[in-house]
């Protein structure tokens, strides 16, 4: 059965795709495909490695154009479809309804209203660690819908992650055209290390007043938390990019203000 973009399988069709292809089991990387299928900004675009399971985010501006080009024409990399800030804005006004505290779900209705809601949202939800781990989880929870939904459109079975790296048969030499590209690679930049990234983060640190460095310390003990929280322990990680426009990037979209969401239930 095909709703929109979700299909459903029936347990007969289970080892076969949407339009009759085997399935192929890929190692999925659940916390990168989150973070992509959440960043719907124009300027990033993310693709899938169907082999490795690594997630590759490219930025317009930064990585070179000509790797870009090569990902994108290559049937290694699928590229994936974000969820539209429309969609995540509708997830916003179905969780405030499920906060118990009558001002904060005040404050949040307030939030969504009109542009720039999103960033609204977040920051009122700082000072509430409770609320902001429950939407967060809220969140995670419709993410992870559409993730299988799009996974079994495209005929992909999601495997564990190994957690060593398989060695070659002795031997054998590595195809380049399938080998995954590396963030590193696309940007065209050397492997920082971890003692060279921390002194970056202390220097932006520095620069910081007591009300960011607060927003600071949230976001990093969430990021902590939801690390800890997700299997497999060893893994590799697709390095992020920072993005404050990560959910409102979708330049077609702008939150409906407080009048024209009244209007609509009427």
């Amino acid at each position: 059965m095909k709703q929109g973009k979700l299909y459903f399988l029936d347990m007969a069709d289970s080892e076969k795709g949407p339009a009759g292809q085997p399935l192929r089991d890929v190692p999925v990387d659940w916390e990168a495909l989150e973070d992509a299928f959440e960043n719907n900004a124009p300027e990033v675009h993310s693709y899938l490695h169907v082999g490795s399971g690594e997630v590759l985010r490219v930025v317009d501006g930064i990585a070179d154009p000509e790797m870009h080009a090569r990902i994108a024409s290559d049937s290694a990399y699928l590229r994936i479809e974000p969820v539209s800030s429309r969609e995540q804005y509708r997830w916003m006004e179905r969780f405030i309804p499920m906060v118990e505290e009558p001002n904060l779900r005040g404050q949040l209705s307030q939030a969504i209203d009109g542009k720039g809601a999103f960033r609204r949202f977040k920051d009122v939800l700082i000072a509430f660690t409770t609320e902001r781990e429950r939407w967060f989880a809220f969140r995670s929870e419709r993410l992870r819908v559409f993730m299988e939904a799009w996974l079994a459109a495209n005929a992909m079975r999601p495997i564990a992650r190994p957690a060593w790296p398989v060695e070659a048969p002795a031997g054998s030499s590595p195809i380049a055209a399938e080998s995954p590209i590396t963030q590193e690679a696309l940007g065209g930049r050397r492997s920082r290390t971890t003692d060279t990234i921390k002194k970056q983060v202390e220097e932006v640190l520095d620069a910081l007043g007591a009300r960011d460095l607060e927003k600071v310390l949230a976001f990093a003990e969430f990021v902590r938390a939801r690390r800890a929280s997700r299997a497999p322990a060893t893994r590799v990680d697709a390095p992020a990019v920072a993005n404050d426009k990560a959910v409102e990037g979708d330049g077609d979209y702008e939150p409906p203000s407080s009048k024209q969401r009244t209007a609509a239930r009427g």
